[in-house]
């Protein structure tokens, strides 16, 4: 069946196999020494093959608000093409907030916010690579087979079964977590049922759609296994988000993609001295390794806190361990995954809470970490005001023990580089945007089957 279509035919070249192989053997020749640790071009064969009607339903579903508890928020919220796929924000205003991107407010009176989300929300970009094998800042998710279903996830035995990939298991959790998308208990039927325990939800999330005849039709038209109504699982559900975000967001055709394949002209003189310190003096790629431009580890980097952080139930403080929260292992305290860069300027502000609204600060921070701790202060965060939990905000910082832990465990050794080879690295982070990464393929539907709002465009 010739249904499925892969990326390399989506993509304009210019150059045969051929000749991009005969180019990428004269840059090696060409290069510094350095060009052994460059990675291989990062091209469309790298990804998971969509059905592109499966995508176009899984974009139905990313914009409709039918799958948050009280119909009132959806997935392209938190995650808006406008703003790279992110929100704008350091730390998220999920379900009962008003309004989209830096602008969002925390709702009033009985609707208003409890909690702000614990932590940054990341990009879409490239999440149906195949090699990928964890997802989240703390890498609860992941490929795996300690529970024989084929993922270490927070459902455990509980995830659901039929689920395609990777990216298809980290679609259902947003629905059903409680200050995201499910709501507060006594709202709605969802999240109550989560806090009996997390799949009793999904099946009632599933229900919805089933009784929306113009996705029941999508369906049955995008899926063979599906003839009824009642064929809809929760898994299915998942399975179309995540192949509308990688029919979306996928991108392999940055200026350091085309340089990689042997196009020496692709970068400026600047990128290229940027390119030579990420790849040597600044040790960028010690993490930052690979096509996908991430070892897939965790480090402790000590971004300054603030927020809620993400306790466990018998942490006796607001603080964020990070991946030790899911090892248990002390000596993952406090370290959080290495992100991939492509689109990595379109994506502000950056850490795992979002600490820095600019390339450059999370560049000189990584460059000397304590240093940037010190400096710091609590109106670079970008938090919307939320008076009634401004005490929470930075209770952090008045823990000295707890913020002694922190500065302890940070791994990084400082590097001193120029403020002229901070602007290249910086130069050279902007050489990883995509050629069309602001460019709609399916887009922000104009309306829903369920006939709730679409969030709008944000006008930049």
């Amino acid at each position: 069946m010739a249904r499925f279509l892969d990326f390399g035919q989506r993509r304009k070249r210019h150059k045969n196999k051929g000749y991009r192989k005969f180019a990428h053997l004269i840059l090696l020749a060409a290069a510094p020494a350095f060009a052994d640790d460059l990675p291989r071009p990062l091209t469309p064969d790298d990804f998971i093959a969509v059905d592109p009607a499966q995508a176009k339903l899984g974009q139905l579903l990313f914009y409709d608000r039918i799958l948050s508890g009280n119909r009132n928020i959806a997935c392209s919220t938190c995650h808006h093409p406008d703003l790279g796929t992110a929100d704008g924000l350091s730390l998220g205003i999920g379900e009962g907030g008003e309004g989209l991107g830096p602008q969002r407010t925390a709702g009033t009176r009985e609707n208003r916010i409890r909690k702000r989300i614990p932590r940054n929300a990341p990009g879409l970009w490239n999440l149906g690579a195949k090699d990928l094998h964890t997802i989240f800042h703390d890498g609860r998710l992941s490929v795996a087979d300690t529970y024989e279903n084929g993922f270490n996830s927070p459902a455990e035995e509980w995830l659901p079964e039929g689920l395609d990939n990777l990216l298809a298991a980290q679609a259902i959790f947003p629905l059903v977590a409680q200050f995201e998308m499910a709501g507060n208990p006594k709202e709605n039927e969802v999240a109550g049922a989560i806090h009996q325990r997390m799949d009793y939800a999904w099946p009632i999330l599933a229900d919805r759609i089933r009784h929306i005849p113009a996705y029941v039709e999508e369906f049955v038209d995008a899926y063979p296994h599906i003839t009824t109504a009642k064929d809809i699982a929760i898994a299915d559900i998942a399975n179309a988000l995540s192949a509308f975000m990688i029919w979306e967001w996928t991108s392999t055709d940055s200026p350091f993609d085309a340089y990689l394949e042997g196009d020496q002209n692709a970068l400026d003189t600047q990128q290229k001295q940027g390119l030579d310190l990420f790849y040597d003096k600044a040790q960028c790629s010690t993490c930052h390794s690979g096509p996908l431009m991430t070892d897939q580890q965790f480090h402790a980097l000590g971004l300054p806190p603030f927020g809620p952080g993400r306790t466990r139930r018998f942490d006796p403080m607001v603080r964020d361990v990070g991946r030790m929260g899911e090892s248990d292992a002390l000596e993952d305290a406090y370290a959080f995954k290495t992100p991939m860069l492509r689109n990595v300027a379109l994506t502000a502000p950056y850490g795992h809470n979002g600490a820095y609204p600019t390339l450059e600060e999370i560049v000189r921070h990584h460059l000397n970490p304590l240093q940037s701790l010190d400096n710091w202060t609590r109106e670079t965060a970008a938090l919307p005001d939320v008076p009634w939990l401004a005490a929470i905000d930075f209770m952090v910082w008045q823990d000295s023990r707890e913020m002694a832990r922190q500065r302890a465990a940070v791994q990084l050794q400082p590097i001193p580089l120029s403020d002229t080879e901070v602007d290249d690295i910086i130069a050279f982070l902007h050489a990883l945007t995509g050629e069309t990464a602001n460019t709609d393929r399916l887009g922000v539907p104009t309306s829903v089957p369920s006939g709730l709002p679409v969030d709008p465009r944000i006008s930049n």
